[in-house]
């Protein structure tokens, strides 16, 4: 009896999706333009090794596309470099800048909110090759007219905000997680979640399938945005 054909295993797709890119809007950034089903997942800060790293297998696993919102400062991000990079150079995880150390931009001197958003450019450069400009997220969203002045005459011109939240900052259960989720994971949405407490890893499955269900294409900005 001939021994049947194993059926393959699909390989996820890590390749940039076919979209028509658009102009980075001016101003300030919450969600993407016009219509469709796509979602802009963005995970910030790094304050967990173990989290980055279950992150990025997770991303390599699946094919989700992830935009990371990095601190330089956190070790884990050095740590989990050479597992990052692959995905970094494919375009499949986008790095933005986040600021060195999750400082409040609008409590600093002028040269403070420079030195912040310099340091951890230089950072993703010297460790990703990344020159993450324009896009930049300032720290607990605080923000105002002068700090995006400031932050644009080093090249950041886009301060990223958010259309629905993880909330997962602090340390929240993991159903916690699937109800944020299943409340802003919608077409066109900007969704902030963290690299920081390792519940959002114990349900990738769910959100994985959450996605799915819903027909949302993961996206990163540069997917999205030409510039």
């Amino acid at each position: 009896m001939p021994t049947p054909t194993p059926t393959p295993t699909p390989v996820p797709s890590q390749s940039a999706p076919a979209l028509a890119k658009v102009a980075i809007p001016e101003g300030v950034m919450t969600d993407l333009p016009g219509e469709g089903k796509l979602l802009a997942w963005t995970v910030d800060d790094g304050s967990n090794s173990e989290v980055i790293r279950k992150y990025v297998e997770f991303a390599k696993k699946t094919g989700t596309r992830l935009t990371f919102f990095v601190n330089g400062t956190y070790p884990g991000w050095t740590e989990n470099a050479e597992l990052l990079r692959p995905l970094v150079k494919t375009g499949q995880i986008q790095l933005g800048n986040h600021t060195w150390d999750h400082a409040d931009l609008t409590s600093l001197s002028d040269d403070g909110v420079i030195d912040e958003l310099q340091k951890n450019h230089d950072f993703l450069m010297n460790t990703f090759g990344v020159d993450a400009r324009p896009f930049y997220r300032p720290p607990f969203g605080y923000r105002n007219h002068h700090t995006d002045h400031l932050a644009a005459k080093i090249g950041y011109t886009t301060p990223v905000m958010w259309y629905g939240s993880l909330s997962d900052s602090g340390l929240i259960t993991d159903q916690q997680v699937v109800d944020f989720a299943t409340q802003w994971f919608l077409p066109q949405h900007i969704v902030i979640g963290h690299l920081n407490f390792l519940p959002v890893t114990e349900v990738f499955p769910q959100l994985e399938n959450l996605i799915t269900s819903r027909g949302l294409q993961t996206v990163t900005l540069n997917d999205v945005f030409v510039h």
